[in-house]
Order: structure tokens, then C-alpha cells, then sequence
């Protein structure tokens, strides 16, 4: 039995008390006053559910050609220095997840990784729906790996198979993009009317074949009031943002870094964007906060590949939420851990995203007193690489606990 004490976030504000964890189960078996008697006595951290993150792209697959970038393993313990638990895999490999088969052979891969892994499937012009019940990923236009459509006709004929899914969308318009592809710079080429385009196709067809959407780092104001506008008529759809598309925004790309950060969707223009998408997060209209953790090396950074990796500096993020723009404690867990347990539930047994009996006792500490200097030594990812290298945090995150096993830092 372990036993750790502090202040636990809870529904209503932070209060103290003790948190009992059987290490054979993993299951959180009491949950009471504090006794100054457990096994780790904390004093201003905050105890949070578990963070977990539902979009992350560890590389490992069968063809074993990407783990130079990232392994189960490497992003496991990435995962753990950034406070997540648990995360959901992205299906843009080499050899995607398509059948039961792909599924389940790189289903063993990721059971090597100390942090549990739920895995989408891919959606392509010819696959169909897996036995199990999975989460489903469709790339509707080009971005990394070879998945992905050209055309809406081609799209609505690949998920007409999966009506009912539980689907997560990739939003940038093919058509608006291939119209754009000869601009001047990676932004202009993925302009903001290829997301909110891509955004009205795929809320029609979550609507048309009943499915359970989620619309993936969505970049811009404009759709999320979309997605918003599509609850309200009963459409079954939830929404992401990154931490990138919260932190940057083009005023703060400049020549010597514009290609290092470069990300599909891309960095967008405005200040006022980037707010705005800060708000709608705090004010609950974001369903959760999601990384899309995408590790390339600094040589294929250089080279023009898109994607930023963040498990590392998830947990400190958190902490710029809270004091830079007056996130509270629920704020936080609602999009991190609560938020993303109930999309988790779906597809497994275990109980996230709440601080009681019969729950995972895995757990997510803060430390809001602690500010980091984020450096290339603090990285666990394999690529060794952040967008946040040498940018300051007010806190970050001191300790993680995986059903009832503690790594401390």
C-alpha cells in the first residue's frame, strides 16, 4: 500500500488530504483526511487526476524505420516528465493500424511503454472497421505519412463504412490547400480557410453517419465556433487545442525560426486568434488540451518537417496557464484529465479522471513554486528538441504517479 498526502483538486478547491493507492491493483482505495503519516507528506503542490493527452505520435510501428525519432518506450518517459499517465496514439505510420491484424501487432509494441497506451486505427480509402472497439483517426488532407485523401468524394466514401465511430479528424482541406500551394511561406500554404473549410465537411458527416467526432487541434476562433454552433444542434463532436496553438502566434515567427516551428495546422497570424482560443479553453467551449507530440530530429526540423513535441513540457504549460491567464485548478482538470477520461472510457475499463475509491490511482503533482528554464537536459523525448527551449515557466511538474509508482524528479 502507498500512501501520499497534500492538496488534492478536487470538484469544488484544492483541499488537504491523504490518498491511499494499492500498488498490486493500481486502485485508488481510500480517500480521507490527512494523518502527517504517509509515505510522501507534500506541502503547497497540487494533486492532480492523472493528465492525459490524446494526441500523441510516438513513431514505433512494425517497419521499426521511425524509432530514431521516438519509441513506446522514449515517449513513455517523456510522457512521465510532463506529468501524463496515460495518452492515445496517433495510426501515420509506415505500416498504419488499418485491420485487427496491423492493429494488434503494434498494440505489443506499445505494451512495452511504463505509461498506459490507447491506439487509434487509421481511416483510408480501402480499410474498414476493426472487430474490437477502437478510436478511429482520418487525415482528410496530406500532413505526415502516406494516409491521407485528395478529394471530399473520396473521404464521405471511406466513412460511410464506419457510421457510428467514434472518429477523430485531422482538419485541412485538400482542395483549399492544393489551391494555396504555390504562396510564399508553409502558413499561407495551410491557410486558416483550409481548417474551417475541412471543419464544416467533417461536422456534416459526423452528423450523417452518426459518428462520435472529435475535431483535432483546431487552430482557429472561427472553428471552434463552429464546432460550438454544431453542439447546440445535438451533433455528437468534442474539440482539441495544442499547447503551441495557445503560446505562438505568427508575430513571433521570424526567419531564423519560422522552419524550426513549423506544424500542420501552422502557427496562425494573430494575437487575437491566439487569446481567443486561450478563453474558449478556459471558459470549457475546448474540450481538452492535447500535444500533438510529433518528434523529428533537428536535422528534419531544418529540412522543412512539420511538428513540435510537448510531452516533456506539458505539466509546465499548465502551470503558464494558471498564472498567465487565470486558469484554476478545475479549469486545468477538467481539459486533462477529466475531459480526456471520459473519451478514454469508451475503449477501456480503467477509471481516470477523478481522485477516488475504485479510480487508477495515477497522479499528476505541481508544483505552481518552481519555475523552470526549459533546457535540452529537462527533455526525456528521444529528438531532444522543444519549441520551448530557453523560455521561462512559473512551475512545473515535480512528480508523477503510475498506479501507485512514483517518479520523482
Amino acid at each position: 500500500m502507498f500512501s501520499i498526502e497534500g492538496l488534492i483538486v478536487a470538484k469544488d478547491k484544492p483541499y488537504r488530504g491523504r490518498i491511499e493507492i494499492d500498488q498490486s491493483s493500481g486502485l485508488i482505495t481510500k480517500v480521507g483526511n490527512p494523518t502527517g503519516m504517509a509515505d510522501i507528506v507534500l506541502h503547497n503542490e497540487l494533486i492532480f487526476p492523472g493528465f492525459i493527452d490524446l494526441h500523441v505520435h510516438a513513431r514505433e510501428d512494425t517497419s521499426h524505420t521511425q524509432e530514431y525519432k521516438e519509441d513506446f518506450k522514449t515517449a513513455g518517459v517523456a510522457a512521465i516528465n510532463g506529468g501524463i499517465v496515460a495518452y492515445a496514439e496517433m495510426p501515420n505510420n509506415p505500416i498504419p493500424p488499418v485491420d485487427d491484424i496491423s492493429y494488434d501487432s503494434k498494440r505489443a509494441l506499445a505494451d512495452k511503454s511504463i505509461v498506459p497506451i490507447l491506439l487509434y486505427a487509421g481511416i483510408g480509402s480501402k480499410t474498414m472497421p476493426l472487430r474490437k472497439n477502437v478510436p478511429y483517426k482520418v487525415f482528410m488532407g496530406k500532413s505526415i505519412g502516406d494516409m491521407f485523401f485528395t478529394t471530399h468524394e473520396e473521404l464521405e466514401e471511406a466513412i460511410v463504412k464506419y457510421r457510428g465511430k467514434n472518429i477523430s479528424f485531422h482538419c485541412e482541406d485538400p482542395i483549399v490547400m492544393d489551391k494555396a500551394s504555390n504562396a510564399s511561406t508553409h502558413e499561407d500554404r495551410r491557410p486558416v480557410e483550409a481548417e474551417l473549410s475541412a471543419v464544416d465537411i467533417a461536422l456534416k458527416l459526423i452528423e450523417k453517419y452518426k459518428l462520435k467526432g472529435k475535431i483535432c487541434h483546431c487552430s482557429s476562433v472561427l472553428g471552434i465556433q463552429k464546432i460550438l454552433e454544431a453542439k447546440k444542434h445535438g451533433v455528437r463532436v468534442t474539440v482539441e487545442v495544442t499547447p503551441h496553438h495557445l503560446f505562438f502566434d505568427e508575430t513571433m515567427l521570424e526567419n531564423n525560426n519560422r522552419i524550426l516551428f513549423q506544424v500542420n495546422p501552422p502557427i496562425r497570424q494573430t494575437k487575437e486568434n491566439r487569446l481567443g482560443l486561450i478563453e474558449m479553453l478556459r471558459n470549457g467551449d475546448i474540450d481538452y488540451l492535447a500535444t500533438d507530440h510529433a518528434p523529428h530530429t533537428k536535422e528534419e526540423k531544418e529540412k522543412g518537417m512539420s511538428g513540435l513535441t510537448h510531452l516533456d513540457t506539458y505539466g509546465a504549460f499548465v502551470t503558464w496557464l494558471f498564472k498567465e491567464h487565470n486558469f484554476t485548478e478545475n479549469n486545468i482538470k477538467r481539459v486533462c484529465s477529466s475531459n480526456p477520461s471520459i473519451f478514454m472510457s469508451e475503449f477501456i475499463n480503467d477509471k481516470y479522471g477523478e481522485i477516488k475509491e475504485g479510480c487508477i490511482g495515477s497522479l499528476s503533482i505541481i508544483d505552481m513554486n518552481k519555475p523552470i528554464t526549459i533546457t535540452s537536459s529537462d527533455l526525456k523525448t528521444k529528438n531532444g528538441w522543444s519549441p520551448f527551449l530557453g523560455m521561462e515557466f512559473p512551475g512545473n511538474c515535480v512528480m508523477t504517479i503510475i498506479k501507485g509508482k512514483v517518479y520523482a524528479k
